[in-house]
């Protein structure tokens, strides 16, 4: 009996064998990035240099097969499932995987960033007591998709030197050779034709006020060799839909609450953008580039926390305007709160702390966006409750 149950034991233990020319060394962060090494070809699809933590993988060739990756827990050998951006591009064919990253499919709070401004404007375009457009909603998210990437695309087609000697965008696909400046082109030219079909199913001064952000889209990669404030025409674009939401919804614009909205926008992006460029002043200042961060250095949360006072003060008139009730400014209140947290805890020159800052503006555009469609429903009840009252005299 006993030497059955240690050979049992042992056979337990010992580690399954590798199918010769099947095995795949990766080394993973926290970002999901991984370096493959397969053969004698070394593939760099995202380095995270910040990371604290390298975990060895060993993959069989159907392992990075699916969009969904399989992990085994240690509790009680139970199994979970997650499902990333990252994951589904690296399951993408070989040949496709290049133009994703391109696009930065693989790092969506881009795409949220674009898109959020412009669910705020669809929100406070919507009648009282009524939910915002769906069908604009999921319009607008297509094209916030296909925009970002195009910008995308245009950045890295005016950076790729700069991008080679710079850590964190060395393997980008047009700097590491993966795409060249003519594919590019031919891609870039696939999503302003898809984006195009996107702003045709709008009323015509949609159709015209969405075109005239192209130039922005165009010229803004080059703001970082020109200015130390690249950042407020990257705002300047990123908050376009600030504008269009509302025009899209309504036929035109309110400017009395589409500019303030858009205002604030700016300034936001100012803020976490500002942040996010902390990550890369060192790179930046050798490469020859230039942005907020290296304009504020120290005096980066004093600048930050005048743009925050700009941006609630924007969001306070465009509120007014658009007759907004009490949720909405319950709402405004925590977004202040949450933005004084993220300015006063920041840690400029620690660049995870950077970005782990930059992310969390996702959820305060999300949250931003729920206290519109709130306040925006209790419009309804506060008019209900006025004609109650008239009816009652």
């Amino acid at each position: 009996m006993l030497p059955a149950k240690l050979t049992s034991l042992l056979t337990l233990n010992v580690p399954r064998r590798i199918p010769h020319g099947a095995a795949y060394f990766c080394l993973c962060s926290p970002s999901n990035g991984f370096l493959h090494t397969d053969g004698k070809r070394l593939r760099d699809v995202s380095l995270h240099s910040d990371s604290s933590v390298l975990r060895r993988v060993f993959y069989s060739q159907s392992a990075i097969r699916p969009s969904v990756r399989l992990r085994e827990t240690q509790q009680g050998g139970r199994r979970s499932f997650s499902l990333s951006a990252a994951t589904i591009v690296n399951s993408a064919p070989a040949s496709v995987q290049p133009y994703l990253r391109l696009m930065r499919l693989d790092k969506p709070i881009g795409t949220w960033l674009l898109y959020l401004p412009c669910t705020w404007s669809i929100a406070l375009a919507a009648d009282p007591g009524c939910l915002p457009h769906l069908g604009m909603l999921t319009l607008f998210g297509t094209g916030a998709l296909l925009m970002r990437g195009a910008g995308c695309t245009i950045n890295d087609m005016w950076d790729k030197d700069f991008d080679k000697k710079v850590s964190r965008t060395a393997t980008r696909p047009i700097a590491s050779g993966e795409v060249s400046r003519m594919q590019a082109l031919v891609f870039l030219g696939g999503q302003l034709s898809l984006a195009l079909g996107v702003l045709l199913c709008l009323n015509y001064y949609s159709i015209a006020l969405g075109a005239a952000s192209l130039s922005l889209v165009i010229t803004y990669p080059l703001m970082k060799r020109i200015t130390y404030w690249p950042q407020f025409v990257l705002g300047l674009t990123f908050n376009w839909g600030a504008l269009l939401g509302w025009a899209a919804v309504k036929g035109s614009c309110d400017w009395s609450v589409c500019l303030p909205l858009y205002f604030s926008g700016v300034m936001w992006t100012l803020i976490y953008d500002t942040i996010y460029a902390h990550q890369d002043k060192d790179d930046d200042v050798k490469v020859g580039v230039k942005s907020t961060a290296l304009r504020f250095q120290e005096q980066t949360k004093p600048w930050l926390s005048g743009f925050t006072v700009a941006m609630m003060s924007g969001l306070v008139v465009a509120g007014v305007n658009a007759e907004q009730t009490l949720p909405y400014y319950a709402v405004l209140s925590t977004v202040a709160i949450h933005l004084m947290h993220q300015i006063y805890t920041l840690d400029i020159n620690r660049p995870e702390d950077c970005w782990k800052k930059f992310v969390s503006n996702r959820n305060l555009g999300l949250l931003l966006f729920l206290g519109i469609v709130a306040g925006n429903l209790w419009k309804e009840r506060r008019e209900t409750l006025l004609q109650s009252e008239e009816e009652v005299r």
